[in-house]
């Protein structure tokens, strides 16, 4: 995780200067780590455990809007303002960097600062391709394409490396799913249902799942 994380492109003592800067916190299921629109004092990285990104409709709802895992980059430098609300999905850890001692760090550290910014470039090609899931592709690919994208990103906090899970717990139920995919609730369990029924996966317990048929699943999600 460490080679993955934002403090990687620094020298191992310029790494422990920033991580005295820092402090490890646990954040339990269903804890708010973050509030959409309170003054961004601290960034974060993921240690373990996945948290989602949500922001409130003016309504009242809420709508998730990104899912962090481990060496994912949370909180916004040299900003004012927290954009989003960041919620543990599981129990979680995070190491917690005041943001003024990280943005003073940041410009003492170029290579942190282009470290940054990749990250950046990273996430906005990220949402450009989820655009695109979300604005044309259907149900079915949607599914697809989220099982395939949980199987990857999973395998990157774990020591699977790059090799991608054929077996994981969903981090989301599926109404936190229907959230992030645009679909209803009926419309994700009747998905799933269906690729267990083709063979494509298993459900063996109320989160736990099994990809059966990769290659299937991939052409599935139009990739």
């Amino acid at each position: 995780m460490r080679n993955r994380a934002i403090c990687a492109a620094l020298e191992p003592e310029d790494r422990h200067a920033l991580g005295r800067e820092g402090r490890i916190q646990t954040v339990p299921r269903g804890r708010t780590l973050v509030w959409e629109g309170e003054d961004a004092m601290l960034v974060a990285n993921v240690i373990e455990g996945v948290l989602k990104l949500s922001t409130s409709t003016s309504d009242g709802r809420e709508q998730i809007v990104g899912v962090v895992y481990p060496s994912d980059f949370i909180g916004r430098p040299f900003g004012e303002r927290s954009q989003h609300s960041v919620t543990a999905l599981v129990d979680s850890r995070v190491c917690l960097l005041p943001r003024a001692a990280f943005d003073r760090f940041a410009h003492e550290h170029p290579e942190l600062e282009h470290r940054l910014l990749n990250r950046a470039l990273d996430e906005l090609d990220r949402a450009r391709r989820w655009m695109l899931l979300l604005g044309r592709k259907s149900a079915t690919e949607r599914v697809a394409s989220f099982l395939l994208e949980l199987s990857h990103r999973l395998a990157e906090s774990g020591c699977a490396g790059d090799v991608a899970l054929d077996s994981f717990e969903l981090p989301l139920d599926r109404q936190q799913i229907a959230d992030v995919l645009g679909l209803t609730i009926e419309t994700v369990s009747r998905q799933m249902s269906s690729l267990r029924a083709a063979g494509v996966i298993e459900l063996p317990g109320r989160r736990s799942l099994h990809i059966l048929d990769r290659a299937r699943l991939t052409a599935l999600a139009g990739d």
